[in-house]
């Protein structure tokens, strides 16, 4: 094997590596229709792949617009035993969640039912921009 081919393999190696070990753990829910208004973008429709954060998340509006990969990684409660698809999605912060605990974020419908089965409510979860 060639040096060339030994240092793109390392460097790929080094580049999922860091990918994984940059994920933030965390639960997700999520909220159904109307998205607008949100608190970045007032009546401006975004789309239907966003997300709420929570407020540290958010950090007064400065999260606004910041895209996050999302996967659902497991269950929080016996109800949905296996609700992962195995699938990931990106969104777009577009609201504040004020009731969300530090580690949680609020999918919209279409995002959550993306990576996991809605029935769950809430799910396990790693994200990351």
């Amino acid at each position: 094997m060639g040096l060339m081919t030994r240092a793109f393999i390392l460097i790929a190696m080094v580049a999922c590596l860091t990918s994984v070990a940059h994920a933030i753990a965390g639960q997700a829910t999520f909220y159904g229709p109307p998205l607008v208004p949100s608190a970045c973008f007032g009546f401006e429709d975004r789309g239907n792949l966003v997300m709420a954060a929570n407020r540290n998340l958010y950090a007064n509006g400065g999260a606004c617009g910041t895209r996050y990969r999302v996967t659902c990684t497991g269950p929080t409660n016996a109800g949905v035993p296996q609700p992962c698809t195995g699938r990931s999605v990106d969104v777009t912060v577009v609201d504040l969640c004020p009731g969300c605990a530090s580690d949680q974020i609020d999918l919209s419908q279409d995002a959550f039912a993306i990576i996991a089965n809605r029935d769950a409510g809430r799910i396990l979860i790693n994200y990351d921009r």
